[in-house]
């Protein structure tokens, strides 16, 4: 029996993942063009620091409120033509930031652009674990967040170097290449399945597992599982949602999206340039940024590398508790500097080592694992809406903790601010090493009967690598 080829899933899923790294660039265009939009009114009119507040933010919340109906949409029309639907939109999106003349025009802008990289964010990774066989689901799947990452490198890069004019449309071409190259990728088997089309469903995963590959077996899972799905008396969707196993795995796939915003991910990025200045590194702001885009990349790259030999949990507990030692040292850094100036003056090593440690363990475990776990929990009956829902705590908790930073950093001081961060952090250590499961090597099958309170005891049956 052929073992077939892992080569045209890596190029499925990291096409797919190229949405995630054109809202990636929308999110790291905001840090550098501030001063040219702001100060030096690039645009041609001005921009309050308030008005440029709501250009960042509206990004995160034109991604939140489209999650749940993209939910909907990827199980009407399918996966792949939901994400090249988004390109339309996602031009109109680009076209309003290229020719803005006044700052509505830029709001309307960021908020389409948020929108369709929210719908990247539950079609994206939930594409990849479906066209993955079970032993490469891990890497196949964090292909998200590393190209997420890769695209916020990417907008910090095109940002330091280059003109307004020519940073936007450097963006704004992303979506066509996304398109060119997707168009040419095939629907996922599951979701073929699932809509009866057994034949294409066979065509897909030969594909995908290569011409010479065996997929009888495999081929036959997938079968089963939407014919069980299919089986099942009809419900609504409110229905499904309520079943005791769907509300302990959306318990799951929620606070792990909730924890990896809360513990401070964006706050910290938004802060560490000023950090680099304050501590006399000699470090300007634009180097600052690109070396965090650098250690985010290469971190999750790392991840990408191990998770599927090292599993899910694990990854998640080491980063929890090296975000909260992190987040603590910068609270301890910014409680003294506030209460004695001067007595930091030859600690500057210190929050920006901090900063460093706290993005590599992100990196390696929560900026990744919660897109993945989200993907994995959910019979394909209910997959859609609730990774919808997942997403959309996502993005609501990272408009949350974007506006709320400031505010609290004015109101208690950046040192308790930061020990919040390192709280949540420490729940999140303990959540993840008591309540999530570990999902590393199993089926849909064995995840559900581990959700249901089975062991999920993986199948000796391996999917071929």
């Amino acid at each position: 029996m052929s073992k077939g080829s892992v080569l045209p899933q890596y190029i499925a899923g990291l096409s797919a993942s190229f949405g995630a790294l054109c809202m990636g660039a929308s999110i790291g265009w905001s840090s550098p063009v501030e001063n040219m939009i702001s100060v030096n009114t690039d645009y041609g009119f001005p921009i309050s620091s308030s008005q440029f507040g709501w250009v960042s933010s509206l990004l995160t919340l034109g991604a939140t409120v489209i999650c749940i109906p993209i939910g909907f949409a990827i199980d009407w029309i399918g996966r792949r033509p939901t994400m090249l639907a988004l390109i339309p939109p996602y031009m109109v999106g680009w076209v309003l930031m290229l020719f803005a003349n006044n700052v509505t025009m830029l709001y309307f802008g960021r908020f389409i652009l948020g929108m369709c990289g929210g719908a990247f964010c539950v079609t994206a990774p939930m594409y990849c674990t479906e066209i993955s066989a079970t032993a490469l689901r891990g890497t196949i799947g964090s292909f998200f967040q590393l190209l997420i990452v890769s695209g916020v490198l990417y907008g910090y890069l095109v940002g330091a170097f280059l003109p307004l004019l020519t940073i936007n449309i450097l963006c704004a071409i992303l979506p066509v290449i996304f398109a060119v190259v997707h168009f040419f990728m095939p629907e996922s088997p599951v979701y073929l399945a699932m809509k009866g089309r057994n034949d294409d469903a066979a065509k897909s995963l030969q594909w995908l597992r290569g011409k010479d590959a065996d997929i009888d077996d495999e081929l036959k899972e997938i079968l089963e599982e939407s014919q069980k799905q299919s089986d099942k008396p009809k419900v609504n969707i409110l229905s499904a949602l309520r079943r005791p196993i769907v509300l302990k795995g959306l318990g799951i796939a929620v606070l792990l999206q909730v924890f990896q915003q809360w513990t401070g991910i964006n706050a910290i990025l938004f802060y560490s340039t000023s950090i680099f200045e304050d501590t006399g590194s000699g470090i300007s702001g634009s180097d600052s940024t690109l070396i965090i885009g650098v250690t985010q990349v290469t971190s999750t790259l790392v991840a990408v590398l191990i998770i599927d030999k090292a599993g899910r949990r694990i990854l998640l507990v080491i980063s929890g508790i090296l975000m909260a030692v992190s987040t603590a040292l910068m609270g301890v850094y910014f409680q003294l500097k506030e209460s004695d100036p001067g007595s930091m003056d030859n600690f500057g090593w210190l929050p920006i080592s901090s900063i460093c440690i706290f993005i590599v363990f992100f990196s390696i475990g929560f900026g990744p694992v919660p897109w993945l776990v989200m993907a994995e929990l959910f019979s394909e009956d209910v997959k859609s809406v609730a990774g919808s829902i997942a997403g959309t705590s996502n993005w609501l908790s990272a408009f949350m903790v974007t506006l709320l930073f400031p505010i609290l950093k004015n109101a208690i001081g950046a040192g308790p601010t930061f020990w919040i961060f390192t709280v949540i952090a420490v729940l999140s250590f303990f959540y993840s090493l008591f309540f999530v499961p570990e999902t590393k090597g199993k089926t849909i099958i064995e995840i559900q009967d581990m959700l249901s309170g089975g062991k999920g005891v993986k199948s000796e049956d391996k999917s071929q690598t």
